[in-house]
């Protein structure tokens, strides 16, 4: 789940879903989504997302529970590929409870012990052939507040420790954490393969990304008209560390900023990337295909 927008509407927001854009030229992958959030059944998504050359899915997991549902369902179909995590909000709510309210969840404090059951299932999980990577993890400290920040950060570590040893991508979630989440990877080691899911930073960040290897995953806010400074990352980033993705249902791209999203709008987000850059469409498709099936060890 990103950063950028909460995953519940706003009254008055548009539900309809938005029309199905052209299809791409080369065929991509949506390198981060939740089928499990979307109002349409997994066989359904894939159709749709198929008919415009969006043919592979990574599916994230947020908490056991939706880790556990994300490898069920790539074990059942050859097009979706899992990752498993705790969510940096899922920390303090282990530990603190809901601290913040907006899960709606009224979970009483479980403490260390249950922080650390959830993170002995992930391990469990990452462990699995079609998990390709440990995430969404990393920080984010918009929502829980500074009371959350510890058992963010032991989460955060934790991941990281998890996903170098099973030899999986790291896929960081990032608000208001840029410099924690740069300082931690350098502390603990980051592991081969780091995603920036939704990238969120600026240009200079975009440089010590691409300095030390990570890649930057751009999603639907790359396309909103007051984001120059993310477009000016996307510029700056090389080719070899881009990937784009949808977040869905979250972050719809413009024109239907505000309406569900899904992977099948990935062409939306891809068309206005590649104009950012001034290329082929094509050309960026192969480069994200390319991408993506490094990053995530597909296909290997």
């Amino acid at each position: 789940m990103s950063g950028k927008q909460s995953g519940k509407r706003d009254r008055g927001q548009d539900a309809t879903p938005p029309p199905a854009p052209d299809a791409l030229p080369t065929p991509v992958a949506d390198s981060h989504t939740h089928l499990d959030m979307q109002d349409r059944t997994v066989e359904e998504s894939l159709r749709l997302s198929v008919s415009v050359n969006v043919t592979t899915l990574i599916q994230v997991g947020c908490d056991v529970a939706s880790s556990e549902w994300a490898t069920q369902t790539a074990a059942t179909h050859p097009e979706i590929h899992a990752t498993v995590a705790l969510h940096p909000n899922e920390g303090p709510r282990l530990v603190l409870g809901d601290v913040d309210g907006w899960s709606r969840q009224h979970r009483a404090p479980g403490g260390s012990a249950a922080l650390e059951a959830a993170l002995a299932r992930i391990d469990e999980l990452a462990a699995l052939p079609h998990v390709v990577g440990v995430g969404e993890t990393g920080l984010d400290y918009y929502r829980t507040g500074p009371e959350g920040v510890a058992a963010q950060q032991e989460s955060f570590r934790r991941h990281i420790e998890m996903a170098k040893r099973h030899g999986k991508a790291l896929v960081i979630h990032d608000r208001d954490a840029h410099e924690d989440v740069l300082r931690i990877l350098e502390e603990e080691g980051a592991p081969e393969r780091v995603v920036f899911h939704c990238y969120s930073g600026d240009a200079a960040m975009a440089k010590i990304c691409a300095d030390r290897g990570y890649v930057m995953s751009f999603a639907g806010p790359v396309t909103f008209k007051a984001n120059e400074p993310l477009r000016e990352a996307l510029r700056i980033a090389p080719l070899d560390l881009v990937l784009v993705e949808t977040d869905a249902p979250f972050l719809t791209p413009l024109p239907y900023r505000g309406r569900p999203n899904a992977p099948y709008l990935i062409p939306l987000t891809v068309r206005s990337m590649a104009e950012t850059r001034g290329m082929d469409v094509e050309e960026l498709c192969a480069a994200i295909g390319a991408n993506t099936r490094r990053v995530f060890t597909l296909g290997q």
